[in-house]
Parts: structure tokens; sequence; C-alpha cells
């Protein structure tokens, strides 16, 4: 590969993730023969994946929020794998505890994470027009806050009378 393509070989969130991929084969192997710990075990290992290819995912786009958009799925696939981790191990589907090795990997990998989605460009975006936008500083974002739902507003509309508790004005379901 060339030395561009294989940039993001060398950033330490993606060397972290190769170390969760790691445990998580480990521990996809210890998991006994049966249905649901196949299904754990493609659980584990596919988030493993799915975070080193979301990692050169957001490496490969220059713009702000789809760099954002891999990081999101990077943090439900974390999630989503040390979940079956700690499913697996209150099932007793392994001999082995792995839930604080994973934890302590995870913690590594978070530390790492954050160190890198710092390191994004957020003046290098265009907007989505989604209205979901990791940074709140642009006009069209401001725009679009105001139109969003403002629950201190909502319930400055109401007088503390209008929750009373008074049997007369109860009604049932």
């Amino acid at each position: 590969m060339s030395k561009r393509l294989d940039k993001y070989r060398r950033l330490p969130v993606f060397k972290k993730a190769e170390e969760l991929l790691e445990i998580a084969e480990v521990i996809g192997a210890t998991l006994k023969n049966d249905t649901k710990s196949e299904h754990f075990a493609g659980e584990i290992v596919g988030n493993a994946l799915l975070i080193q290819v979301k990692v050169a995912g957001a490496e490969g786009s220059s713009l702000y929020s789809l760099k954002m958009q891999n990081a999101v799925l990077i943090k439900f696939a974390v999630h989503d794998m040390f979940n079956a981790v700690s499913a697996s191990a209150m099932m007793d589907m392994h001999d082995e505890d792995y839930v604080d090795l994973m934890r302590e990997k995870v913690e590594e990998f978070r530390i790492e994470f954050v160190k890198w989605i710092r390191s994004f460009d957020k003046t290098h975006d265009i907007p989505d027009n989604w209205a979901i936008r990791f940074d709140t500083s642009t006009p069209e974002q401001e725009k679009l806050e105001e139109l969003m739902f403002d629950d201190d507003k909502f319930m400055d509309d109401f007088d503390d009378d209008d929750f009373d508790d008074n049997e007369d004005d109860k009604t049932t379901l």
C-alpha cells in the first residue's frame, strides 16, 4: 500500500483498535460452541472489526461531519462489543472472565479516541441539512437550534398551581 493510504494504521487510535480486535478474537474463540455463543462471538469480533474500518473511513474523509459520523459509529461499536463481552460472561459462556481486561482496553482506546477526534478540523465541512451538527458555532446551526424544543421555556408556561395534587381534578385512565 502507498504511504498515504496506510497512514491511518500508524495512528495511536488505530493501534488501540487493533488491540481490541486481538482481545475480541481471543474471547470469541473461547466461547462455548452453541448458537447463543456464536451470536455473541460474532457481535464481539464484528464490532471490533467495525471499529478499525470506521477509523480508516474517518481518516479517508476530510469533511468534519463525515469524520464525526464515523466517530459516533465507533462509539456505538465499542459499546456493543463491550456489552456482548459482559453478557457472555454473565451467562457463563466462557471459562475466563474477560470483562475487566476488555474494560481496561476500552478505556485505553477511549483516551486515544478522544485525542483523535479533537484533532479533526471543524472548519473543513459543509452543511449536511440533517440538523445534526457537532459544532454549534455555525450560523446555520444557531438558526436550527432556535427551532428546537426548549424544555425550560416550555415549563415556564405552567404555573406551580397547575401541579397541585387536588383529588377532585384527577382523572383515571
